[in-house]
């Protein structure tokens, strides 16, 4: 019975590593510089696929500014193409404040940098894999 007992822990073990092994995860670090002053937030998501970029992100947070520049962390990221967007909400009313054109007022930046022409940056530009080491985004506003 105790044999029993002892196989049936074993393979219970053995079941839990190789699922743990399965969710291979990493993080995405997001330094954020070059904003013109410490007012307000910047809410920065993550997003995992073309159709979702600039819409809902993935993940996402709010950080606040300090010295012009931030720094924030997504944890526990699953492996995969991913691209970030941010915005500096410099007048603190949660939204992107545009003008009656829809051209942005408030700050806003992309990862790897990217920048649109005549229009938002582009998924093709922003994207980046997230595959057996932790990721840097440096980005500047």
């Amino acid at each position: 019975m105790k044999t029993i007992a002892n196989l049936i822990l074993i393979l219970t073990l053995g079941i839990a590593n190789v699922n743990a092994q399965d969710k291979v995860t990493q993080d995405v670090v997001v330094t954020i510089t070059n904003f013109d002053n410490d007012k307000g937030k910047v809410f920065i998501a993550l997003y995992n696929s073309e159709a979702s970029f600039l819409g809902t992100g993935y993940m996402s947070v709010i950080s606040n500014i300090k010295d012009k520049a931030c720094s924030v962390t997504f944890k526990d990221v699953p492996h995969g193409i991913y691209a970030i967007s941010l915005f500096h909400d410099e007048n603190g009313n949660n939204k992107m404040d545009s003008n009656f054109l829809g051209i942005p007022k408030e700050d806003y930046a992309c990862s790897n940098n990217a920048k649109g022409f005549m229009g938002p940056p582009k998924w093709q530009d922003a994207k980046f894999e997230v595959k057996n080491e932790t990721i840097h985004q440096a980005i500047k506003i």
